[in-house]
C-alpha cells in the first residue's frame, strides 16, 4: 500500500470528504460539482492501481500521470496498490484497512462518480456503512448525454484512453471529448460510457490549477479472459500515454 500526499489541507470547518478518483471525466466532474456546492471539505483523492503494472486497471493510466494529475489539481492523493491476482476477499480486507485509516483522519464522507449502476452503489454503501462513512453521489441519476454536454461546456478537457473493441476501433482511443465526439457515438453506447464502453483521462478544466501535459505514443489492444464458459472474453483498445510534466 502506497500513500502519496500532494497539496495542502483546507482547514475550513466543514465535513471532511474524500473522492474515489478514477482519473476520468466522471470523477473530475463530480469533484467540480462538490467544489461548486462548497458544503464539504474535499481535500483528498483515493485511487487503486495494479502494482504489477503501476497503472489504473480499466483506464490503463500510469502512476506517473496520475500523480501529475493530482498535483495539477492540488489535492492530497492516496494510492492503494494491489496485485492483479488479488481475490475479492483480499481486496475487501485491504479497503477495510484503508477506510479505518481515513476514518481516523476525520473523514466521515466518501464521494463517487457513479451515475446509475445500482448494484455498484449498493456495494459501496454497504462497505462504507460498516465504518460509519456516508456515501455521496454527485452525479447520481443524471442524464448522461446532458452531463457530458455540461462537462464540455464547463471547460473540461479529456481524451479517451481505453475503449471496448466490441463498439470501437483503434482510432477511437485518443479522441478528445467534445461535441463532435458526443455526436458520433453509436446509439447503443452510453454517452458517459457508464456501462464500461470506454474510459477517459481528464487533463484540464476548472478543477485544475494547470493542465497536465502528456503525449500519446502508441495504441495497444488487450484481451481480458472470459469470466465463465458462456463468455468469450473482452478486447479493449488502450492509448499509451507518457507524462511531459516536470518533476
Amino acid at each position: 500500500m502506497v500513500f502519496l500526499k500532494i497539496g495542502t489541507n483546507n482547514m475550513a470547518a466543514k465535513p471532511k470528504l474524500f473522492l474515489n478518483w478514477s482519473s476520468g471525466k466522471d470523477a473530475a466532474y463530480a469533484l467540480y460539482l462538490l467544489q461548486e456546492e462548497g458544503y464539504y471539505e474535499v481535500d483528498r483523492l483515493l485511487t487503486t492501481i495494479n502494482s504489477s503494472t503501476n497503472r489504473i486497471s480499466l483506464h490503463g493510466l500510469s502512476k506517473e500521470l496520475l500523480i501529475a494529475q493530482a498535483s495539477a489539481i492540488e489535492l492530497l492523493l492516496d494510492i492503494i496498490s494491489f496485485k492483479a491476482d488479488f481475490d475479492a476477499e483480499a481486496y475487501a480486507k485491504m479497503m477495510q484497512t484503508e477506510m479505518v485509516r481515513l476514518k481516523q483522519l476525520g473523514y466521515n464522507h466518501a464521494a463517487f462518480g457513479d451515475i446509475f449502476l445500482e448494484d455498484l452503489r449498493a456495494y459501496r454503501e454497504k462497505q462504507l456503512n460498516n465504518h460509519q462513512i456516508q456515501t455521496v453521489f454527485p452525479l447520481w441519476k443524471k442524464d448522461t448525454k446532458q452531463q457530458l454536454k455540461d462537462f464540455i461546456s464547463s471547460g473540461f478537457k479529456a481524451v479517451v484512453v481505453s475503449a471496448n473493441a466490441k463498439w470501437f476501433g483503434s482510432d477511437f482511443v485518443g479522441k478528445e471529448i467534445d461535441e463532435r465526439f458526443l455526436n458520433c457515438l453509436p446509439n447503443e453506447v452510453d454517452p458517459c460510457g457508464e456501462n464500461g464502453e470506454f474510459h477517459t483521462f481528464c487533463y484540464d478544466g476548472p478543477i485544475f490549477k494547470r493542465p497536465v501535459k502528456f503525449q500519446i505514443t502508441d495504441i495497444l489492444i488487450k484481451t481480458y479472459p472470459p469470466i465463465d464458459s458462456s463468455d468469450k472474453g473482452i478486447e479493449f483498445w488502450f492509448a499509451e500515454l507518457i507524462s511531459l510534466n516536470k518533476q
